[in-house]
Protein backbone atom coordinates (compact mmCIF):
# COMPACT_ATOMS: atom_id res chain seq x y z
CA UNK A 1 0.00 0.00 0.00
CA UNK A 2 1.61 3.21 -0.97
CA UNK A 3 2.45 5.80 1.40
CA UNK A 4 2.01 9.05 -1.02
CA UNK A 5 -0.72 10.27 -1.73
CA UNK A 6 -1.30 11.18 -5.39
CA UNK A 7 -5.00 11.80 -7.29
CA UNK A 8 -6.45 14.59 -9.34
CA UNK A 9 -4.35 13.79 -12.28
CA UNK A 10 -0.88 12.91 -10.18
CA UNK A 11 0.35 9.62 -11.38
CA UNK A 12 3.65 7.49 -9.47
CA UNK A 13 6.56 7.10 -11.05
CA UNK A 14 10.07 5.69 -10.51
CA UNK A 15 13.10 7.08 -10.38
CA UNK A 16 14.11 6.49 -14.15
CA UNK A 17 10.91 8.29 -15.37
CA UNK A 18 11.80 11.44 -13.01
CA UNK A 19 15.05 11.64 -14.70
CA UNK A 20 13.42 11.94 -18.24
CA UNK A 21 11.25 15.16 -16.91
CA UNK A 22 12.67 18.05 -18.54
CA UNK A 23 13.09 21.66 -17.03
CA UNK A 24 12.28 24.63 -17.82
CA UNK A 25 15.19 27.05 -19.32
CA UNK A 26 16.62 28.77 -16.61
CA UNK A 27 16.36 33.24 -16.65
CA UNK A 28 18.37 35.67 -14.83
CA UNK A 29 15.91 35.34 -12.09
CA UNK A 30 14.41 31.92 -11.79
CA UNK A 31 16.74 28.94 -12.21
CA UNK A 32 14.56 25.19 -11.44
CA UNK A 33 16.35 22.48 -9.69
CA UNK A 34 15.97 19.55 -11.98
CA UNK A 35 13.81 17.22 -9.92
CA UNK A 36 16.64 14.15 -10.43
CA UNK A 37 19.12 16.53 -8.50
CA UNK A 38 16.69 17.03 -5.93
CA UNK A 39 16.15 13.54 -5.15
CA UNK A 40 20.13 12.63 -5.69
CA UNK A 41 21.11 14.83 -3.58
CA UNK A 42 18.87 13.62 -0.72
CA UNK A 43 19.83 10.17 -1.15
CA UNK A 44 23.45 11.37 -0.91
CA UNK A 45 23.38 12.88 2.18
CA UNK A 46 21.18 10.07 3.56
CA UNK A 47 23.72 7.85 2.78
CA UNK A 48 26.58 10.11 4.35
CA UNK A 49 24.55 10.04 7.36
CA UNK A 50 24.62 6.21 7.42
CA UNK A 51 21.54 6.11 6.82
CA UNK A 52 19.78 3.53 4.21
CA UNK A 53 16.70 3.92 2.23
CA UNK A 54 14.42 0.89 2.60
CA UNK A 55 11.89 2.06 0.45
CA UNK A 56 11.04 5.08 -1.94
CA UNK A 57 8.10 6.68 -3.85
CA UNK A 58 7.58 9.27 -5.95
CA UNK A 59 4.95 11.25 -7.63
CA UNK A 60 4.65 13.60 -10.84
CA UNK A 61 1.80 15.86 -10.87
CA UNK A 62 0.67 18.84 -13.51
CA UNK A 63 2.18 16.53 -16.57
CA UNK A 64 5.69 16.74 -14.36
CA UNK A 65 6.02 21.03 -12.91
CA UNK A 66 5.29 19.05 -9.72
CA UNK A 67 7.38 16.21 -7.76
CA UNK A 68 6.22 14.67 -4.84
CA UNK A 69 8.04 12.38 -2.89
CA UNK A 70 8.70 9.82 -0.03
CA UNK A 71 11.86 8.06 1.26
CA UNK A 72 11.55 5.45 4.24
CA UNK A 73 14.70 4.96 6.44
CA UNK A 74 15.47 2.66 8.47
CA UNK A 75 16.02 4.82 11.88
CA UNK A 76 13.00 4.67 14.12
CA UNK A 77 12.44 4.98 18.05
CA UNK A 78 9.29 2.65 17.66
CA UNK A 79 8.01 -0.38 16.17
CA UNK A 80 5.26 1.17 15.34
CA UNK A 81 5.83 3.19 12.46
CA UNK A 82 9.05 4.20 9.77
CA UNK A 83 11.05 7.36 10.09
CA UNK A 84 10.30 9.03 6.41
CA UNK A 85 11.83 12.17 4.81
CA UNK A 86 9.44 13.49 2.35
CA UNK A 87 10.31 15.73 -0.05
CA UNK A 88 8.51 18.36 -3.09
CA UNK A 89 10.12 20.48 -5.83
CA UNK A 90 8.11 22.01 -8.72
CA UNK A 91 8.99 23.53 -12.07
CA UNK A 92 6.06 26.09 -12.06
CA UNK A 93 7.51 28.70 -9.57
CA UNK A 94 4.33 27.31 -7.38
CA UNK A 95 6.36 25.49 -4.54
CA UNK A 96 10.18 25.34 -3.61
CA UNK A 97 12.34 22.75 -3.00
CA UNK A 98 11.21 21.17 0.66
CA UNK A 99 12.38 18.44 2.79
CA UNK A 100 10.15 17.35 5.98
CA UNK A 101 10.82 14.86 8.89
CA UNK A 102 7.58 11.92 8.35
CA UNK A 103 6.64 8.50 9.86
CA UNK A 104 4.65 5.87 8.33
CA UNK A 105 2.22 4.35 10.59
CA UNK A 106 2.96 0.68 10.06
CA UNK A 107 -0.36 -0.84 10.49
CA UNK A 108 -2.68 1.58 7.80
CA UNK A 109 0.09 3.27 5.72
CA UNK A 110 -0.74 6.13 6.60
CA UNK A 111 1.64 9.29 6.48
CA UNK A 112 2.33 11.92 9.48
CA UNK A 113 4.43 14.82 9.05
CA UNK A 114 5.91 16.76 11.61
CA UNK A 115 7.16 20.47 11.51
CA UNK A 116 7.58 22.92 8.51
CA UNK A 117 9.78 22.42 5.60
CA UNK A 118 13.32 22.70 6.69
CA UNK A 119 14.45 23.70 3.37
CA UNK A 120 13.02 25.97 1.16
CA UNK A 121 14.65 27.27 -2.18
CA UNK A 122 13.51 27.61 -5.08
CA UNK A 123 16.81 27.92 -7.09
CA UNK A 124 20.40 26.75 -6.61
CA UNK A 125 23.23 25.12 -8.33
CA UNK A 126 24.02 21.17 -8.09
CA UNK A 127 26.63 21.73 -5.26
CA UNK A 128 24.59 24.29 -3.13
CA UNK A 129 21.55 22.03 -3.36
CA UNK A 130 23.48 19.02 -1.72
CA UNK A 131 25.19 21.68 0.91
CA UNK A 132 21.96 22.78 1.94
CA UNK A 133 20.26 18.98 2.16
CA UNK A 134 23.08 18.43 4.34
CA UNK A 135 22.38 21.03 6.53
CA UNK A 136 18.22 20.10 6.48
CA UNK A 137 18.77 16.36 7.24
CA UNK A 138 20.85 17.38 9.92
CA UNK A 139 17.87 19.33 11.13
CA UNK A 140 15.67 16.27 10.07
CA UNK A 141 16.97 14.41 12.90
CA UNK A 142 15.87 16.66 15.89
CA UNK A 143 12.54 17.15 13.88
CA UNK A 144 12.22 12.99 14.11
CA UNK A 145 12.20 13.09 17.55
CA UNK A 146 9.89 16.33 18.34
CA UNK A 147 7.24 14.20 16.00
CA UNK A 148 7.79 10.59 17.51
CA UNK A 149 7.16 12.19 21.15
CA UNK A 150 4.46 14.27 20.41
CA UNK A 151 2.98 10.97 18.84
CA UNK A 152 3.45 8.91 21.86
CA UNK A 153 1.59 11.65 23.89
CA UNK A 154 -1.34 11.27 21.57
CA UNK A 155 -1.92 7.57 22.09
CA UNK A 156 -2.82 8.07 25.73
CA UNK A 157 -4.53 11.13 25.85
CA UNK A 158 -8.31 10.41 25.84
CA UNK A 159 -10.81 12.30 23.78
CA UNK A 160 -13.59 12.54 26.42
CA UNK A 161 -16.72 12.07 24.34
CA UNK A 162 -17.99 12.27 21.19
CA UNK A 163 -19.46 15.60 21.26
CA UNK A 164 -15.66 16.43 21.96
CA UNK A 165 -14.66 15.04 18.95
CA UNK A 166 -17.17 16.79 16.35
CA UNK A 167 -16.11 20.01 18.04
CA UNK A 168 -12.25 19.04 17.10
CA UNK A 169 -13.13 18.37 13.40
CA UNK A 170 -15.20 21.23 12.87
CA UNK A 171 -12.36 23.37 14.04
CA UNK A 172 -9.89 21.04 11.93
CA UNK A 173 -12.01 22.18 8.84
CA UNK A 174 -11.93 25.42 9.82
CA UNK A 175 -8.26 26.01 9.75
CA UNK A 176 -8.41 24.29 6.40
CA UNK A 177 -7.05 20.98 7.29
CA UNK A 178 -9.73 19.13 5.61
CA UNK A 179 -12.56 20.28 3.28
CA UNK A 180 -16.03 20.81 4.94
CA UNK A 181 -18.09 18.30 3.41
CA UNK A 182 -15.38 15.83 4.82
CA UNK A 183 -16.02 16.75 8.26
CA UNK A 184 -18.95 13.52 8.62
CA UNK A 185 -16.44 10.93 6.97
CA UNK A 186 -13.73 12.02 9.88
CA UNK A 187 -15.99 11.40 12.78
CA UNK A 188 -17.37 8.11 10.97
CA UNK A 189 -13.47 7.02 10.48
CA UNK A 190 -13.29 8.09 14.13
CA UNK A 191 -16.09 6.35 15.59
CA UNK A 192 -15.76 3.44 13.32
CA UNK A 193 -11.86 2.91 12.25
CA UNK A 194 -10.91 0.70 9.86
CA UNK A 195 -8.21 -0.53 11.88
CA UNK A 196 -8.53 -1.84 15.56
CA UNK A 197 -5.90 -0.27 16.58
CA UNK A 198 -7.33 2.98 16.49
CA UNK A 199 -10.37 1.61 18.38
CA UNK A 200 -9.32 3.21 21.49
CA UNK A 201 -10.88 7.11 21.67
CA UNK A 202 -7.80 9.04 21.97
CA UNK A 203 -5.89 11.88 19.61
CA UNK A 204 -4.04 9.53 18.11
CA UNK A 205 -6.98 7.47 17.01
CA UNK A 206 -8.47 11.32 15.29
CA UNK A 207 -5.17 11.81 14.18
CA UNK A 208 -5.66 8.24 11.71
CA UNK A 209 -9.20 9.65 11.23
CA UNK A 210 -7.95 12.77 9.63
CA UNK A 211 -5.36 11.16 8.22
CA UNK A 212 -7.10 8.47 6.49
CA UNK A 213 -9.52 10.99 4.84
CA UNK A 214 -7.42 13.31 3.26
CA UNK A 215 -5.56 10.45 1.09
CA UNK A 216 -8.29 11.07 -2.06
CA UNK A 217 -6.78 14.94 -1.76
CA UNK A 218 -4.75 16.13 -5.24
CA UNK A 219 -0.87 16.19 -4.18
CA UNK A 220 -1.08 20.06 -3.49
CA UNK A 221 -3.91 19.52 -0.99
CA UNK A 222 -2.60 16.90 0.98
CA UNK A 223 0.77 18.74 1.65
CA UNK A 224 -1.48 21.34 2.56
CA UNK A 225 -3.46 19.35 4.78
CA UNK A 226 -0.61 17.93 6.64
CA UNK A 227 0.89 21.64 7.38
CA UNK A 228 -2.46 22.07 9.00
CA UNK A 229 -2.99 19.36 10.92
CA UNK A 230 0.79 19.23 11.99
CA UNK A 231 -0.62 22.58 13.47
CA UNK A 232 -3.84 21.46 14.88
CA UNK A 233 -2.14 18.70 16.82
CA UNK A 234 1.18 19.90 17.76
CA UNK A 235 3.37 17.88 15.90
CA UNK A 236 6.26 20.16 15.83
CA UNK A 237 6.24 20.00 19.52
CA UNK A 238 4.61 23.33 19.54
CA UNK A 239 0.91 24.04 21.35
CA UNK A 240 -1.72 22.22 19.17
CA UNK A 241 -4.34 24.85 18.38
CA UNK A 242 -7.32 22.20 18.60
CA UNK A 243 -6.86 22.57 22.31
CA UNK A 244 -6.38 26.31 22.64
Amino acid sequence: MSNLMMSGGGRFVDRETVALVDTPIPTVSWKPVPHIEVIEAVSEVVHAHNWTITEEQFGLAREGQKLFGVMKINKSSSSEWTRCIGLRNSHDKSISVGLTAGVSVMVCSNMCFGGSMVLKRRHTSRIELTELVDVAVRELEEEFLTLETVLEDLKILAIRNENEARAIIVRAAETGAINSSDILPVFHEYRKPRHAEFEEPTRWALLNAFTETVKKYPPARVDYSYRQLTRCFGLDGKQASLWN
